[in-house]
């Protein structure tokens, strides 16, 4: 099934490992479990990335929307 609408996109990384980059550079990494029409964003096994390396592991997060810059799957 093609993704015809942007939720359509990021509902089929749901349990996949994305890569959220920040309005405030800092770049997270973790499972997308659940998220809603402002792109509130909720991970799991959360890190915190700096140059291709792990800063600090988060665990569970809730990220708002209007902090996000992009959503990328990570592999």
């Amino acid at each position: 099934m093609e993704a015809s609408r942007p939720l359509d996109t990021l509902n089929s990384a749901r349990d996949k490992k994305v890569i959220l980059e920040l309005k405030n550079g800092k770049q997270i990494v973790g499972t997308l479990k659940a998220f809603d029409v402002h792109i509130n964003t909720v991970l799991e096994n959360a890190e915190e990335h700096q140059d291709g390396e792990m800063i600090r592991k988060l665990g569970k997060l809730f990220v708002r929307g209007d902090t996000i810059i992009l959503i990328s799957p990570s592999e």
